[in-house]
């Protein structure tokens, strides 16, 4: 019995012995320790290490004698305090170091730990993940690895994070002292690219020194799609790489690509620096170096690009870009273009050369900078051929046009006035035939409608004069239409037309028995101009003879009018057996009469018409009656007396029907205007009336408006005594033609139709199909549903097999399109008919269409086009074809009919810092490209 208990004693001192000298091991789940200069110093030794190399000699950096010191240390230990539990010693760490582990650590001893799982370690700024690490703290170093999965794919491989990035790897080494690593297949993102593999030795300065690297734009790092192979380079991060000798591989394959030295610049910062080429080569031109310069940083709101191209036969450009922006201020660029074509052989019968320049210039100005003064600009004009010359305008839409415009204008508003003035540059430019108008300056005075007479305080009703209202209008323009080649021939008296005008418009509206809107007014207008012209007859010569004065002329007209309308409501409800859909129907007439007139401004009294007599062939004297002011830019008063008497007609049908939803009733619109008006002059001795003017617009569907205005002729033609057409005084009800012929009509429309056109709504209204991967945040609760939106389309993006699934687990089949239709028809009279005596019809059509298609992600097809109705051939037509090669890109651009035949391919890294790594193929209009 005595054995047995001392067998017992013994077995639990025995026990307790082990468990004592047993290493430590902790199993919670998430176990953190935290080393201070007042806690655990004992495991962390004093060693003042500047290296790594006695663990890794094969780093040439790291100090050899480390395995010295160290055995020195372990020999240096100053002993325990008697009574100590803990054994403080002096450690040479300037921060904290700070390490955790999801699963499990292990501490051998009081100077070496090991992590496992999702473990990390914390020192100052910098940190290091992985899902092993092991710690010597004798000697300030760490050690981190990745650990292989059940199908043994290496995961949780060492992050490493401190001020200049992140850098992942398959292992790595660091010193706590040193401050420096050797890390093996790093891959860390540097500017735009990453860079990849190799051995990496990190310095204490936050350098890296790589050995058999690879930098690439594109992020497949196990695969990338292309990379320049590094023989040797140094890092330094968030600056640049420099490389030794380095060559290109592509898809696995080594190309004969290689380049002695390479230098990849990364900037964070804005500054200027050298804009490389692209190279290229032209069929007419030869090769060429384009789009090469230098890029000015100014300042941080504006900027400048001076770039330039040049061709082997002789032909070269210059262009400047700038773009500037003042915030809450202004914003705006402008691009200056300059180009020398050279085609053919100097001295062979097809050599040409042609000098073009571009001037583009768009400014706005920021609502907030000054309410009461405002400059805008749009500038967009170039010389007849520049777009036939400059080989980017091939495929692009301007490249049409037939007109450009351009203008400039500057408004100021004095504050709390109701005046306000403007000046306006206008330029309009005809490429067809280099015709040039120019109407410069503009300049406009305006005061808006005002009260004279309205008392300020007003007591009792309001008196008849106070409301008369008036407002004034002053214009004073300069213009010139001339060809590009003789525009600065011209003299600034004689050949550019100018004058003012003044407008005072005068009017009240008094309410007439209570539902009558009676309006009278009074309208005065004055010209003026700098020359006169006047005509006489040369007998001897048999010709008219003009005779230009200049000076300053006045010519002025006045007109009074009274009008009265008022409004006629009609309601219709359909009867019961009709069903109760409809609700109601509601019919709005709007007529108008009023009265005009004017005195005969061509009399002598006035002095603003001329006349001279002569004697025809046939020996008949003949007497004329002209304008002493031909080409005037705001014309003259007309001739004769004016006793108009107009009338108008607007008509509004609506209806109101029953729906089925929480508002249950809506609005539709059968008719939403139809007009008709129409004049009879009391005072003219013939052709009193005047055509007959239609409109009428129709709300067809939602977005889409049908406008439709027209003329009807009410009078007969016949022929003269030349044999040609003359409208005659006789009504074409008198001739038995009806009451009108239609003269002119026309209108225009667009259409885009896409994947929504046709799906079908639910009964909520909304179309299927539409945002169905939104459903299950339809409740945001917790205010993170777009950020939940954000990560599943990041995580799609990121997963390239990702394949979205619907019922039955079938792949969802969409394909993104659109297409968009722009079409104007115009009628109007053509070429006269004698044996009807009538004009013949002539309709004029117009049709351009567009389309996009996008059959897989990456593939995206689309077109532009334009159908010529009179060769009934399209006209134009641009196709592009585009594929996203993930970290490349490639574009197709074709003109397949017209003169213009050509086409341009492109393939180029997306990357803007490797953008001439890139392949250029191109035609020539010119060069006889046949397609069938």
């Amino acid at each position: 019995m005595r054995h047995s208990h001392l067998y017992i004693i013994l077995t639990v001192l025995l026990w307790a012995f082990v468990t004592v000298a047993a290493p430590q091991v902790k199993r919670d789940g998430n176990t953190e320790w935290r080393l201070s200069d007042h806690q655990s110093r004992s495991l962390i030794s004093a060693v003042d290490s500047d290296s790594i190399a006695a663990l890794f000699p094969s780093i040439d950096s790291i100090a050899a004698d480390s395995t010295a010191a160290l055995n020195d240390s372990m020999a240096a230990k100053p002993p325990t305090p008697d009574g100590a539990l803990i054994r403080r010693q002096k450690v040479d760490l300037d921060n904290i170091v700070n390490f955790k582990a999801s699963d499990s650590m292990v501490l051998m001893g009081r100077n070496d730990a090991f992590m496992y799982g999702n473990s990390e370690v914390t020192y100052g700024t910098m940190k290091l993940n992985a899902a092993k690490i092991n710690m010597e703290m004798s000697t300030n170093n760490v050690n981190a690895f990745g650990m292989p999965d059940s199908a043994g794919v290496l995961s949780g491989t060492p992050i490493f994070t401190d001020k200049s990035g992140e850098y992942e790897s398959e292992t790595m080494r660091y010193n706590f002292k040193s401050q420096r690593g050797f890390i093996t297949n790093v891959v860390t993102e540097q500017g735009e690219g990453y860079l990849t593999g190799g051995q990496t030795k990190k310095m204490e300065n936050g350098e890296y020194f790589l050995a058999n690297g690879r930098y690439s734009t594109c992020s497949d790092h196990d695969h990338p799609h292309f990379y320049f192979q590094l023989t040797k380079a140094k890092v330094k991060p968030k600056s640049n790489i420099v490389t030794g000798p380095a060559y290109m591989v592509l898809a696995g394959l080594p190309l004969p690509l290689a380049v002695p030295f390479g230098y990849f610049p990364f900037s964070e910062k804005y500054s200027s620096g050298i804009i490389f080429p692209t190279f290229g080569d032209d069929f007419n031109r030869g090769f060429y170096l384009s789009n090469g310069g230098y890029y000015f940083a100014i300042n941080d709101n504006i900027d400048l690009a001076l770039t330039g191209e040049i061709y082997t036969k002789g032909s070269w450009g210059l262009t400047g870009r700038s773009s500037y922006a003042k915030r809450y201020k202004y914003s705006g660029s402008f691009n200056i273009s300059y180009l020398t074509t050279i085609l053919g052989e100097k001295g062979s019968a097809d050599y040409s050369k042609m000098t073009n320049f571009q001037i583009l210039w768009s400014h706005s100005q920021d609502s907030k900078a000054n309410p009461n003064m405002n400059l805008s600009a749009s500038v967009n004009f170039t010389s007849t051929g520049y777009s036939r010359n400059d080989l980017n305008s091939y495929y692009s839409p301007s490249f049409t046009e037939n007109t450009k415009s351009s203008t400039v204008n500057m408004t100021y508003r004095i504050p709390n006035s109701k005046w306000s003035f403007s000046t306006t540059l206008n330029l309009a430019q005809r490429t067809q035939d280099s015709t040039l108008s120019v109407s410069f300056p503009n300049l406009t005075v305006t005061m808006s409608q005002t009260y004279p007479f309205k008392r300020k305080r007003a007591v009792g009703k309001e008196k008849w004069y106070e409301k008369i209202k008036l407002s004034y209008s002053g214009q004073f323009q300069n213009s010139l239409t001339a060809k590009q080649d003789v525009f600065f021939e011209k003299s600034l008296i004689k050949d550019w037309r100018n004058g003012m005008r003044h407008s005072v418009p005068i009017s009240a509206t008094f309410n007439v028995m209570k539902y009558f809107n009676l309006t009278p007014s009074l309208s005065l207008t004055d010209r003026m101009y700098t020359s006169k012209v006047r005509r006489q007859w040369d007998p001897a010569a048999s010709a008219e003879v003009c005779d230009t004065t200049y000076s300053f002329y006045n010519v002025w007209d006045f007109s009074a009018s009274v009008s009265m309308d008022t409004k006629i409501y009609g309601f219709f409800q359909p009867l019961p057996f009709l069903g109760k859909k409809v609700k109601m129907v509601r019919w709005v007439m709007t007529p108008s009469v009023s009265f005009s007139g004017s005195p005969d401004f061509s009399s002598s009294f006035f002095g603003y018409y001329g006349n001279y007599s002569y004697q025809n062939s046939a020996g008949e004297t003949i007497k004329k009656k002209y304008s002493l002011f031909p080409n005037s830019l705001y014309g003259v008063p007309g001739q004769g007396k004016s006793g108009t008497l107009s009338y108008s007609l607007s008509n509004n049908l609506e209806m109101k029907v029953n729906t089925n939803d929480s508002v249950g009733e809506k609005k539709v619109s059968l008719i939403e205007n139809l007009s008709i008006s129409q004049s009879y002059n009391f005072a003219a001795d013939s052709m009193n009336w005047s055509n007959i003017n239609t409109s009428l617009l129709l709300r067809l569907v939602k977005n889409f408006n049908l406008n439709l205005s027209a003329t009807w002729d009410v009078y007969t033609y016949q022929l003269n005594e030349a044999g040609n057409p003359v409208r005659v005084n006789v009504p074409r009800w008198k001739a038995g033609k009806g009451i009108g012929r239609l003269s002119s009509t026309g209108t225009s429309f667009s259409y885009t139709f896409n994947n929504n056109t046709f799906k079908k709504k639910d009964k909520s209204g909304a179309k299927k199909g539409d945002d169905e991967d939104d459903d299950e945040d339809v409740d945001d609760f917790d205010g993170k549903a777009a950020e939940r939106r954000r990560q599943r389309e990041a995580q799609r993006d990121k997963d390239k097999d990702n394949v979205e699934l619907i019922d039955g687990g079938y792949m969802k089949w969409e394909v993104p399109w659109s297409l968009t239709f722009n079409y104007s028809v115009n009628y109007s009279y053509g070429k006269f008919n004698k044996r009807k005596m009538e004009y013949d019809p002539k309709i004029t059509q117009n049709l351009s269409f567009s389309g996009n298609i996008q059959p897989t992600k990456n593939w995206n097809f689309g077109f532009s086009a334009s159908y010529n109705f009179d060769t009934k051939k399209i006209a134009y037509m641009n196709c592009n074809i585009s594929r996203d090669l993930h970290c490349f890109t490639m574009t197709a651009s074709f003109v397949p009919v017209g003169p213009y035949k050509s086409y341009n391919f492109h393939i180029a890294v997306k990357s803007s810092l490797l953008q001439d790594l890139k392949y250029d193929k191109r035609s020539s209009y010119s060069n006889g490209v046949t397609w069938y």
